[in-house]
């Protein structure tokens, strides 16, 4: 079976859980394209409708899979091969993008949400799945912190928290963070940019805690991969971050306040030795990249 990814590359490439997904659908047997978009707003997805159709005539996809709400509004600008849509989360706490993301709801032949907020957020009744993005738990898995800290360079004693982004996204927050970090002595806040997708494996190994401080979410894998890795979390209630460490040890949710998120990082601060076991709750909720890979190709094939 040929299976067409549709989505953005405006950042310069295909977001990372996007990539991953498809190769792991790959793996399952499938054969993967990509179609990606350069372009923004409505008006520069439609206007790759051309090229789409183009690609589609040289592939021929028995189904095609877009990536958030615009991709899914472009593959169904064509009626032949059904579409199969993810909504990561932007595309419907958005409501500049959501107005679009309702069309590609309606047109598409089955709707994947990858949290219960987004599901109740889109008001849909009928055509859907809840599936998260899935985790490369080859890649993010638990190591030694002292070998990852000597692997960057950073001293045993270091007092490190791994932020959710860059901090020059306006949706991850920074400025929450960095409030927090001020009732904090001597702790260091990393930024999450420019490292490759082994070294962000890598960091999670290294910091005490992982912290995310966002205003909008969907099912963020930085916190799957944090659990993954067995990392301390901290985290304000945002998209399914509650859910996901829900009985976890060592992680918490907490009001998005500066003084609050700083107390709950200097709780976990205060037995630094302490990781989680976030990498055993993410399996037994059928997270890992393979077994979503699974689902995915169960609904390809109802389709195809």
């Amino acid at each position: 079976m040929k299976i067409l990814f549709v989505c953005s590359k405006n950042s310069g490439k295909v977001a990372s859980f996007i990539v991953e997904q498809a190769e792991a659908v790959q793996q399952a047997g499938m054969e993967v394209d990509f179609f990606t978009v350069e372009g923004k707003g409505w008006k520069g997805y439609l206007s790759n409708r051309p090229l789409l159709i183009k690609k589609i005539k040289e592939f021929k996809p028995n189904v095609i899979h877009a990536h958030y709400g615009l991709s899914g509004l472009l593959a169904n600008t064509q009626r032949k091969i059904p579409v199969i849509t993810t909504y990561h989360g932007s595309d419907i706490n958005e409501s500049k993008i959501f107005r679009f993301s309702k069309w590609a709801i309606r047109l598409s032949a089955w709707n994947i949400f990858v949290s219960e907020k987004n599901i109740q957020a889109a008001k849909v009744k009928h055509k859907y799945s809840l599936i998260p993005c899935g985790v490369n738990t080859e890649l993010f898995k638990p190591v030694d912190k002292h070998i990852a800290r000597k692997k960057f360079g950073f001293s045993t004693d270091e007092k490190l928290i791994l932020f959710a982004g860059s901090f020059d996204n306006p949706v991850k927050n920074s400025a929450l963070a960095l409030q927090a970090i001020n009732f904090l002595p001597e702790v260091r806040l990393l930024e999450l940019k420019n490292y490759s997708r082994e070294e962000v494996a890598l960091l999670m190994n290294a910091v005490d805690v992982c912290l995310m401080t966002s205003l909008s979410e969907g099912s963020p894998q930085f916190i799957k991969e944090a659990m993954a890795c067995n990392c301390p979390i901290v985290s304000v209630n945002v998209g399914d971050v509650k859910e996901q460490i829900e009985g976890v040890e060592n992680c918490f949710i907490t009001e998005a306040r500066p003084e609050k998120i700083a107390e709950k990082i200097d709780t976990i601060f205060t037995n630094r030795s302490k990781r989680t076991n976030g990498r055993e709750k993410l399996m037994k909720s059928g997270l890992e990249q393979s077994v979503v890979a699974k689902q995915l190709i169960k609904i390809y094939r109802k389709y195809a």
